[in-house]
């Protein structure tokens, strides 16, 4: 077979696993919710397991709970048994990850798990396995077959199982009212958090490096203030600060088309009337938001009174690593 249909196969296959567990969906999901919801009231938090391929299906459900405000950590099975079990705590769940449900190492580990009073949960493709039938809670993960020909190496199974996992994280972050700030609190270090995080005023342009002429000044002038500014845009603000309008570089080169004497025009004739503009208080986020909905490079800053106090342009944003 072509490697392009071959590929189209297995994700066809994936595709069909996923609607299939998504289909048996039921009480037994939601029945895991509430007993997650409760232990972590209790102050536990939820522990993920699996042996093999299912050890990084769980390493990832775990990073997944734990970043949209679910406690979780990994324990590794073998480790377990030497040491890792003092990690377990009574108010604690797990969610032990098989899908024959009859692997050895987790049938060895959950009785010990059960001595913390710990409540398990079960994904496995075998609701009457031996873990199936150890555990308080089996959520089936059941599919036809693997993607691989001979209907063994852990594909279509692990990414049901996966599925399931984010299904669980994201109902989770739903019922706890989890929100954007959260997020950012525990994502502080990359571009996410950076986004969500930072303040306007952490950024914006302001003293030398913010341009600005009053009302009546020409365009030559307002030309000099970009230059020492460097900045692409000024502010054209009346004779108590309180922003009139915006002259970008762009407005100029569209002028000069217009006009022989486009230097000696005053700004008020060739400058953007109320422009959009934001607060100092505003997140980085919110500059993204108006960028993307007014098609624009420049955004002036204002206070509550109109005052200009800084300003923003696009190109400032990748030396900042929030895009």
């Amino acid at each position: 077979m072509e490697p392009i249909s071959r590929a189209k196969e297995v994700i066809e296959l994936e595709i069909a696993g996923l609607r299939r567990v998504c289909d048996t969906l039921g009480e037994s999901f939601e029945t895991a919710i509430e007993a997650i919801e409760e232990r972590l009231r209790q102050g536990g938090k939820v522990v993920v397991t699996g042996i093999g391929k299912n050890l990084h299906i769980a390493q990832k459900i775990s990073g997944t709970l734990s970043s949209t405000g679910t406690p979780s950590v990994v324990l590794d099975v073998q480790q377990a048994m030497h040491g890792d079990l003092g990690m377990l705590a009574a108010h604690d769940v797990m969610l032990a990850l098989s899908y024959s449900g009859e692997s050895e190492e987790l049938m060895e580990l959950l009785p010990r798990v059960r001595e913390f009073g710990v409540l398990l949960i079960a994904l496995t493709g075998v609701p009457q396995s031996a873990i199936g039938t150890m555990s308080d809670t089996v959520v089936s993960v059941a599919i036809d077959r693997e993607a691989c020909p001979f209907n063994m190496a852990p594909t279509v199974s692990t990414t049901a199982t996966l599925a399931v996992g984010d299904a669980l994280a994201m109902v989770l972050l739903d019922r706890r009212d989890f929100t954007q700030q959260d997020y950012a609190h525990l994502h502080p270090g990359g571009a996410i958090g950076r986004t969500l995080l930072l303040r306007i005023r952490d950024f914006m342009r302001t003293g030398d490096r913010l341009a600005r002429v009053t009302s009546g000044q020409t365009v030559r002038d307002a030309v000099v203030a970009m230059t020492r500014a460097r900045s692409g845009s000024a502010g054209i603000v009346d004779a108590d600060g309180v922003l009139l309008g915006l002259f970008t570089d762009g407005d100029l080169r569209r002028h000069l088309f217009d006009s022989q004497n486009v230097l000696e025009l005053t700004v008020d004739e060739v400058m953007t009337r109320d422009p959009v503009t934001l607060g100092a208080d505003e997140r980085a986020a919110d500059v993204f938001a108006a960028y993307a909905v007014n098609e624009i490079d420049d955004l002036p800053v204002v206070d509550e009174a109109g005052h200009l106090v800084g300003l923003i342009d696009i190109q400032q944003l990748p030396k900042l690593k929030i895009l």
